[in-house]
């Protein structure tokens, strides 16, 4: 599959930022803070930025003459070459405005998009990038920043300059995006298994989501001893990393780090990430987690369980019990933090305060994740052979042994916290196997 759709944003662009209002529109404060947070891990150079408001969005520019006016003698003088709007855009809209403004434009899912196409490491991440950029150039029969600057005209009467060139790029696009589709099928089912592995081992999962650059990597690795990058940017993880870890308990359990949330998380991306998010959605549990000391930490919230709530429609899966971690307590004041911490013991869905960063919280965040996921298991005991050490050990591994004891010369009862699931596992590993739930 041909990779040219990654990493085509041109050196040394100068960009400008501007932040549509329409009609008064409630904002979240900070949202301007964050495009150019989008910019900056673009890596270009932020000339500016600012808030538009728009009273009636132009049909054909978004923008009013005078606004525009404005914008362009501004770009002129201080050198701006890429324009971006942290808004949608309609397709009649971008071109319209390249022309008008004589250089390139981008709106917010296009930012997100060259974003993720920096970010991508693995195969899959960047098969799912490409998948989602051909979706949103097959909506525009656009290229990201070339914009049919590869048209031309036939030598008939009827059809007008670059027809011909938009149908080839519409048939390319097609045949690619089947192709994307195709592998990422391939992706899903090798998750599937991945997951029934994980289950058939015993080890229930809790999959970290959040919005971006709320600390999930960051929590991740301070709670399986990882090192997943984790850094003080939008989107610093794509790919979603699965580790083992054994709580104080002995129990064995799976954490999840997945791909960040924000928001507008364009439909493309929802659809191109799906075997990722699926990771969420099958996962026993979710650590939401939320960077508190954030003045729009409420809105981020919203924006995360809205997505949440999108994918369980489109996957048809209910969504899993949640636990909110509320990060970065060791940035908010003493004051704060007693407040939030009385706020947290009643707060639905359960919270806890904790800083992934000094460690604060941490063991108690650990023993809250056992509750969550070990909250189907009840008292059983369970006979086998005295023999067969590969079903002692696989008790021992993946429930929770409280006694054991040799009945007779031949047979051993164990008194074991189990799931029905795990009941089952066990049973079908050796007929030999008795079972008492009462």
């Amino acid at each position: 599959m041909p990779r040219d759709l990654i990493d085509r944003r041109p050196p040394e662009e100068t960009a400008a930022v501007v932040l549509p209002v329409i009609g008064g529109a409630d904002v979240a404060r900070s949202r301007l803070e964050e495009s150019m947070g989008l910019a900056e891990a673009l890596g270009v150079k932020l000339a500016f930025a600012e808030q538009v408001n728009i009273r009636e969005p132009h049909p054909a520019r978004l923008l009013g003459s005078g606004q525009l006016d404005a914008l362009a003698q501004r770009f002129r003088d201080e050198g701006v070459t890429l324009f971006i709007v942290d808004g949608a855009l309609t397709p009649v809209q971008q071109r319209n405005l390249e022309t008008a403004l004589k250089l390139k434009v981008v709106d917010r899912t296009g930012l997100i998009l060259e974003i993720f196409g920096l970010r991508a490491r693995t195969a899959e991440g960047r098969l799912q990038v490409e998948m989602a950029r051909s979706l949103y150039e097959r909506s525009r029969l656009v290229r990201t920043w070339t914009h049919l600057e590869r048209q031309r005209g036939g030598f008939g009467f009827l059809g007008g300059p670059g027809e011909s060139q938009l149908e080839t790029d519409r048939r390319l696009l097609d045949k690619r995006i089947a192709g994307f589709k195709r592998e990422l099928e391939d992706v899903r089912r090798t998750r599937r298994l991945q997951r029934e592995g994980r289950a058939k081992r015993g080890a229930p999962v809790a999959a970290i989501v959040g919005y971006t650059n709320a600390g999930k990597s960051t929590l991740f690795n301070l709670l399986t001893s990882s090192d997943v990058l984790a850094a003080d940017m939008p989107f610093a993880t794509l790919d979603p990393t699965a580790r083992e870890i054994v709580a104080a308990s002995g129990r064995r359990m799976a954490l999840v780090d997945t791909v960040g949330f924000i928001t507008d998380l364009p439909t493309t991306l929802v659809a191109a990430f799906r075997a990722t998010l699926e990771e969420a959605m099958e996962a026993d549990m979710l650590i939401h987690v939320r960077d508190i000391a954030h003045p729009d930490t409420e809105y981020q919230s919203n924006d995360v369980y809205g997505i949440l709530e999108q994918l369980s429609e489109e996957t048809g899966l209910e969504r899993p019990p949640v636990l909110e971690v509320w990060n970065k307590a060791d940035a908010v004041a003493p004051a704060i933090r007693d407040l939030l911490t009385a706020r947290a013991e009643t707060h639905s869905p359960p919270a806890l305060l904790v800083s992934a960063l000094t460690g604060q919280g941490v063991d108690e965040l650990l023993f809250r994740i056992e509750g969550v996921l070990f909250r189907n298991r009840r008292p059983r005991r369970v006979t086998i052979p005295a023999s067969d050490g590969r079903l002692h050990a696989w008790l021992h591994n993946n429930c929770e042994v409280s006694a054991e004891m040799l009945s007779g010369e031949t047979e051993l009862t164990l008194d074991v916290f189990m799931t029905d699931e795990d009941v089952s596992r066990l049973v079908a590993m050796s007929p030999e196997v008795r079972v008492d739930n009462g």
